[in-house]
């Protein structure tokens, strides 16, 4: 194996599994200590993993920043798109729908042309794509709370109060991150705000990317398995698709 192969290797192994001993790479590639200290040391000036003591942790497997959403809204702006349109139809004429925060599900926002719908939102951006289409028939309703800037979301115990006495007919919404069975977000408020939403909805379904795939992020608040349907974008990789069949339907663009 040459030094390109052996960094690929090396690669794959640190995404597949977050983070990896370099006394592993030494037994599975059959090279030196120092050898795997220097692959690294190149490998992280790449951006492809961090170095931890007596290892390396993979630059994808966490969430390391949350991103705002303004950043996240120029990001796979068009595979968000795909998605949003196979979600909004999804969604019937007379329906009462709860959209989470997200730059994906404010795609949903923009894609969706009932003309007979009550919608709910917590999220700000989404709230301003739907006021513009608002008619007699067709309700948006935005819950207060406690602003949340980098998701221009309201969380919190006011909008917490508002949503108890809420159902939906169906909930749209996004995650920072899947593994496993675990969807995950970055704060334990929009956590429990979410969890809430979804706990009030008869069909949940989770609009998320397959750059997400394989992640991990602070704190999980559903499972995959309490799902209707991961609604995605075409899975290329059998085994990120597989990944998810193992525990929910997909749909994919």
């Amino acid at each position: 194996m040459n030094k390109q192969e052996r960094l690929e290797e090396i690669t794959r192994l640190v995404h597949k599994r977050g983070t990896i001993r370099i006394s592993e790479i030494v037994d599975l590639l059959n090279v030196t200590d120092m050898t795997v200290r220097r692959d690294f040391s190149e490998l992280e000036h790449k951006g492809v993993l961090t170095k931890i003591h007596g290892g390396a942790r993979s630059n994808k497997a966490f969430q390391l920043r949350e991103f705002s959403h303004s950043e996240k809204h120029v990001q796979n702006i068009e595979t968000k798109r795909a998605i949003a349109a196979t979600a909004a139809g999804l969604i019937e004429d007379g329906d009462t729908i709860f959209l989470g925060p997200g730059t994906t599900v404010a795609c949903l926002a923009e894609a969706i042309s009932n003309s007979k719908l009550t919608v709910i939102t917590n999220c700000l951006p989404i709230f301003t794509i739907l006021s513009q289409k608002k008619s007699e028939d067709f309700q948006v309703f935005l819950l207060g709370g406690e602003w949340r800037q980098v998701t221009e979301s309201f969380v919190g115990e006011m909008t917490n109060t508002v949503l108890e006495k809420m159902h939906f007919s169906k909930m749209f919404f996004s995650g920072n991150a899947v593994k496993g069975n675990d969807i995950m977000t970055s704060t334990l408020t929009e956590a429990y705000t979410q969890q809430l939403a979804l706990k009030h909805s008869l069909e949940k379904y989770l609009l998320i990317d397959a750059s997400k795939i394989g992640k991990e992020d602070f704190t999980t608040f559903c499972q995959l398995k309490d799902v209707t349907a991961v609604i995605s974008d075409h899975l290329t990789d059998e085994e990120q698709y597989r990944y998810l069949t193992a525990y929910t339907e997909v749909i994919s663009e």
